[in-house]
């Protein structure tokens, strides 16, 4: 589902990182009951923020941790140099500017300003993404396969608006 040279995000993008609950039935569990445990992979959110209000394309990664070395690449991967990257306080973010990006830092930690203010699309989506899963998918994503189900939801994501009958 991913396009080989898809345009790069550009003008504000927010980038951050969250953590999407699945089950994992590989685990044993040890009782009679066979739920699932739940892992927490880490994923890493980029969404093109459109003025006055909005969100346009987006672009989603699983990452092994929050370290610049996981986070910078996707960066440079997805969105266009020199467009504006919003990001939380994160020190992973600090080398974007070296990079060819404005950086826009939002210190979330010990201020008064909620994180879902500060940087709305990405907390957005990464609510849409833990519904799309628990709804649609009925929590039976398995963690080998999430990077799948990640391109899905961006492929149906950036064409919600299609005008396109066949886009949609």
């Amino acid at each position: 589902m991913v396009r080989p040279g898809r345009e790069l995000l550009n003008g504000l993008v927010e980038v951050d990182e969250t953590y999407i609950a699945i089950g994992d039935k590989s685990i044993p569990t040890g009782g009679k009951r066979r739920h699932p445990k739940i892992t927490k992979p880490l994923v890493v959110i980029a969404v093109e923020m459109i003025e006055p209000k909005g969100f346009g394309r987006i672009r989603l990664r699983r990452i092994t941790d929050a370290s610049e070395s996981q986070v910078i690449p996707f960066v440079k991967d997805v969105i266009q140099a020199g467009a504006t990257v919003h990001t939380d306080g994160c020190a992973a973010y600090r080398s974007l500017k070296e990079g060819g990006y404005m950086h826009q830092r939002s210190v979330v930690r010990g201020s008064e300003i909620p994180a879902h203010v500060s940087l709305p699309g990405v907390h957005r989506v990464a609510s849409l993404i833990q519904r799309w899963l628990l709804g649609t998918h009925q929590g039976a994503v398995q963690p080998d396969k999430l990077d799948h189900y990640l391109d899905e939801f961006v492929f149906r994501f950036n064409r919600r608006k299609s005008l396109s009958r066949g886009m949609l």
